[in-house]
């Protein structure tokens, strides 16, 4: 059985993220609530395009692209779709999929377009009122993956009429409320305005709801606090690790009621040796740890914990507490893209100061067509070099290639991070 969803809305205008289609008060910064919903448990973002011309259309894309940058959930796009060509600029700007407004006259003509060029599963159609669906639902059926249901009173209605899944407005965080919709046979998941607060801990909620018989996304842990193999004291150490670079942050204890809030909520939750208490890592500092696995090492007595870290891990302010080097010897850094970032990092360098005689600032000085004859040549290189029984011809030509190829990326504002988010996507 496939799970449910709980989905935040976020609303874009004149380029920044506003309280409501009718409040256009900011609602916060962009990247800190794209790291609250990505990493707080929110399975899917429905972003809306509140613009009212052309130009804040292009404003507001742009945000969308920045927003998909942040998260590594799946959007989905809607507000200001017209036409094949902003369905197609939403799926470019990185949206899994795009919502046409029912209510519009073009909405099915736009639906059989979409739905043909860019396949059923990338298309939702947000619904109002049963009229709509009754007129259309055998378009509805053959031609759209999903619903958008901005009225939770024709839910009846709904799944009488149609089989399509459907995500279903819940307008207050009540639990009898959520299960009414959740526990229909069709339904898909909820969104509402009390899934837009950073401050509701999404990952106890589906806890919540899953102790009420709701399939959710949360943590289900294979091992139970029984099958650690425990200190003196009863705890057990755990090492923070960050999930995206693998850099150690720090190294932290939990008891049992620790190891189960921390499972529970999902934010990394630690009991205090010296204070003799739980603490939630963050909880007043804002320093909040995001758990993204839990691993047991080979003997069940420590716990690895990848996580999402929000500012510093360490007291100091430093972003890792392991920062006092006692003994150092240089090596050659072997990790592809550890090496990469490295290789970025300098190209970058050279970009915001420069240094005479760099090759890499006669580029950048040179402009955008100088580094794009330089990619064409080096990729021709390669090709020369692949005919050549010597693999040793490969390797340097590739060399030379991915090197042109970063100081591309660093004149467009492309990190390695986009290029590797975009195929592990694929």
């Amino acid at each position: 059985m496939e799970h449910k969803i709980l989905a935040a809305t976020l609303y874009i205008k004149d380029g920044i993220p506003v309280c409501s289609p009718d409040d256009f008060a900011p609602a916060g910064d962009l990247r800190f609530l794209a790291k609250s919903y990505n990493d707080g448990g929110i399975d899917k973002i429905f972003v809306f395009d509140l613009s009212n011309s052309d130009e804040e259309h292009d404003k507001n894309l742009h945000t969308v692209r920045e927003l998909n940058r942040l998260v590594e959930i799946p959007t989905c796009g809607g507000g200001n779709v017209k036409r094949l060509e902003d369905i197609k600029k939403l799926l470019y700007a990185g949206c899994k999929q795009v919502l046409i407004n029912g209510s519009k006259p073009y909405c099915f003509e736009l639906v059989d377009e979409a739905s043909s060029r860019f396949g059923n599963d990338k298309i939702l159609v947000s619904v109002k009122n049963i009229d709509f669906i009754f007129k259309h639902r055998e378009t509805i059926q053959e031609k759209v993956h999903e619903m958008l249901v901005m009225n939770a009173k024709i839910l009846d209605s709904i799944e009488n009429l149609t089989d399509t899944q459907y995500v279903a407005i819940c307008e207050e965080n009540n639990l009898d409320r959520m299960l009414g919709i959740l526990k229909r046979e069709h339904s898909r998941g909820i969104y509402g305005a009390f899934l837009n607060d950073i401050d509701v801990n999404v990952m106890e909620l589906k806890s919540t709801l899953s102790v009420n018989g709701i399939k959710m996304d949360n943590f289900e842990p294979a091992l139970k606090w029984n099958d650690f193999k425990l200190g003196p004291d009863g705890l057990i150490p755990v090492v923070a690790q960050d999930y995206r670079t693998g850099e150690v942050l720090m190294l932290a204890y939990m008891n049992e009621q620790a190891f189960n809030k921390t499972i529970t909520t999902g934010k990394m939750t630690y009991y205090s040796r010296s204070r003799q208490e739980l603490w939630t890592k963050g909880l007043t500092s804002g320093h909040i740890q995001y758990v993204k696995s839990l691993t047991a090492d080979c003997d069940h007595d420590t716990i690895l914990a990848k996580v999402s870290q929000v500012g510093a891990a360490c007291h100091t302010g430093q972003y890792s507490c392991f920062h006092n080097k006692i003994v150092h010897k240089e090596y050659m850094e072997r990790n592809p893209l550890k090496v990469f970032e490295d290789e970025y990092a300098v190209i970058m360098e050279r970009k915001t100061n420069p240094k005479e005689g760099s090759y890499t600032n006669y580029l950048l000085d040179k402009g955008l067509d100088k580094i794009l004859k330089k990619i064409g040549e080096e990729a021709t290189e390669i090709v020369i070099a692949a005919k050549n029984p010597d693999p040793e011809e490969i390797k340097y030509e590739a060399a030379d290639f991915l090197y042109h190829l970063m100081v591309l990326m660093v004149e467009k504002g492309l990190t390695w991070e986009d290029i590797t988010m975009e195929l592990s996507q694929r």
